[in-house]
């Protein structure tokens, strides 16, 4: 009597966890790794003696190598395993906007909520609004623009901020020590939160390699600075037009410097925990 042969796995079938579907990493692909979190676009796949690894950059510009492991991955929160992808990359993959959200295709704007972003400029507003634009609106937030960091006072008191209008402000060059870091200090509280940027212009938040220079000139001290940049550069001494140029070059959150990336993105968090809307 010829006996039966069992597989060594005694593991029931409505156990087995099932294989999950292969997905080339594509660049731009975004995914999130599994045991940390991480989310963010495929930059590059490498071969190395441990096996494929796979870099992934946030949408801060933080790059993290992870090993291409099954089910190591998620996408649009299924479990994929991310393979490297074979000859030309496919296109494919969620959508992004600017900022490096997911992007929510056929999505309404919100009701604008009674909380504002404000920040110091013209030129920072349109910034704001090439790289967060979309995230804003779904968001149901208003970015207003200051004239000068000096009227800031008179707009929190008159803003008067609360639970259901929270206020954030962005400011240029907020260092330590600076009038900037006075101001701000003297109207930070629970609902109406001040961040700012080292730059002394919104003009070198925008990496120089995406304008196409080595690096943004120094400029001496008591002169004009976006003057002194114009001339330096050899540009016209055309300040509006030289800022069109400059905001042409930003495509994505990838040309902005993440000094200035984190700020937004923590005004943007703060507002919307307020509960207007």
């Amino acid at each position: 009597m010829q006996s039966k042969r069992y597989s060594p796995d005694l593991t029931p079938p409505w156990k087995k966890q099932r294989p999950a579907p292969e997905v080339p990493a594509d660049p731009d692909l975004v995914v999130e790794e599994v045991t940390t979190g991480f989310c963010g676009a495929v930059i590059r796949c490498e071969k190395t003696a441990e096996g494929p690894t796979v870099t992934l950059e946030d949408r801060f510009g933080k790059h993290r190598v992870f090993p291409m492991t099954p089910r190591g991955f998620l996408l649009e929160g299924k479990a994929v395993t991310l393979v490297r992808p074979q000859g030309r990359p496919a296109p494919g993959g969620p959508a992004r906007t600017a900022s490096g959200s997911l992007a929510v295709p056929g999505a309404r704007a919100r009701v604008a909520r009674a909380g504002r972003i404000y920040v110091e400029g013209r030129h920072d507003a349109e910034l704001v609004e090439r790289v967060w634009g979309d995230d804003l609106r779904i968001e149901g937030v208003v970015v207003e623009y200051l004239e000068g960091i000096d009227d800031l006072p008179a707009i929190v008191r008159g803003f008067a901020p609360g639970p259901d209008a929270r206020l954030g402000v962005l400011v240029d060059h907020l260092v330590p020590g600076s009038k900037e870091s006075r101001i701000a200090a003297g109207v930070t509280g629970d609902h109406a939160l001040v961040v700012g940027h080292p730059y002394i212009d919104i003009w070198e938040a925008v990496k120089p390699s995406s304008v196409g220079i080595a690096a943004w000139p120094s400029v001496p001290h008591g002169q004009d600075w976006k003057t002194g940049v114009c001339r330096a550069l050899g540009w016209p001494e055309n300040t509006g037009a030289a800022w069109q140029r400059i905001l042409s070059c930003v495509r994505s959150y990838k040309d902005l410097e993440p000094a200035l990336l984190g700020r937004v993105e923590e005004l943007i968090d703060f507002v919307t925990a307020g509960g207007g809307g």
